[in-house]
């Protein structure tokens, strides 16, 4: 066993210090289950081998917990898909919107949900929205199924949809600790979350700026490596990787909610056929979006880097924190 993990199971106050308190403390109702994830990984600790899979599962039920909004989403998309009647006199999409909120509702009464998690969620609600009746307008999909809960042809849960991201960043920021080097001023994310929305409506009346979006991102979070904590050590990454990541994600996603006929491009119309992969840059655009609002909620908290950590940490590289 590391010495790193030796100072942290036999030193429990010194750790405590050192890490601060759970992320599971965020959330009331997984409070009571703190001391006993910390004797399984003291557990599990023993061995190099099992502490390495245990903070693989840790790094998975932080990402399941952290997708939580998203999941029952997803869930909901599916299941409708496949068992909802088509003679019910409730119509699928105005059945989504109430389940939604209802979701909503149950996890902010249940305290399973923050109220910075409800702010995001319901500004990402309106934004997505909005571009939505404008999208649909100009024929870039559709939604197929008739329904009583929308504005100018947008079902409302599709709002939804778009909180979903919002509510992860939130939820994962959190979750996993994050800290930041070079991370880039928010005034100037500001401005380009500003220019790529307003280039979601302007590219069907002008050139499409999407690429130089694209360099704009790349130069500004150029450099910036995101630090997030699964276990004991933060480990890091460039966060464009990350966020290229999360995009593929959401590109994947929006596979399943097609074929469940949640929505339809032009051409699936006349079949299913999964969505191109260009949209992944459009997502990843969108998320930036997204990433900007959590920041302003969040505030990046900028890690100190070590001089050790500049020169041995290769671009791409996960290092854990000294």
């Amino acid at each position: 066993m590391s010495a790193t993990l030796r100072g942290v199971h036999h030193l429990p106050n010194q750790a405590a210090r050192r890490l601060g308190p759970s992320a599971a403390a965020i959330w009331p109702p997984l409070r009571r289950f703190i001391a006993r994830e910390h004797r399984l990984g003291r557990f599990m600790a023993r061995r190099r081998s099992t502490s390495a899979l245990y903070e693989f599962l840790r790094f998975g039920v932080k990402q399941a917990w952290a997708c939580l909004f998203g999941g029952i989403a997803i869930f909901l998309m599916v299941a409708t898909w496949l068992f909802y009647p088509a003679s019910a006199p409730l119509a699928r999409y105005d059945f989504l919107f109430l389940c939604m909120i209802a979701v909503q509702v149950a996890l902010f009464a249940g305290r399973l949900e923050t109220s910075d998690e409800a702010k995001v969620i319901l500004i990402y609600h309106f934004v997505g929205t909005v571009m939505e009746i404008f999208k649909t307008q100009v024929g870039s999909w559709i939604y197929p199924e008739p329904n009583f809960f929308r504005i100018g042809g947008v079902p409302l849960f599709s709002g939804f949809m778009y909180a979903c991201i919002g509510s992860y960043l939130c939820r994962a920021w959190r979750l996993f600790d994050f800290e930041f080097s070079d991370h880039p001023r928010r005034l100037g994310l500001i401005v380009l979350s500003v220019a790529i929305y307003v280039n979601f409506f302007s590219h069907h009346y002008m050139v499409d700026l999407r690429w130089i979006l694209f360099a704009w991102a790349g130069w500004i979070f150029f450099g910036t490596r995101v630090y997030f904590r699964i276990w004991h050590d933060h480990r890091s990454m460039p966060l464009l990787l990350g966020l290229v990541l999360v995009s593929l994600f959401i590109w994947f996603s929006e596979n399943i909610g097609t074929f469940t006929r949640i929505w339809l491009y032009p051409s699936q119309q006349q079949g299913w056929s999964m969505v191109s992969f260009g949209k992944l840059g459009s997502w990843f655009l969108l998320l930036i979006i997204s990433y900007t609002l959590v920041s302003l909620i969040n505030p990046p908290r900028e890690r100190a880097t070590s001089v050790r950590e500049r020169f041995n940490c290769m671009p791409g590289c996960w290092h854990p924190r000294p």
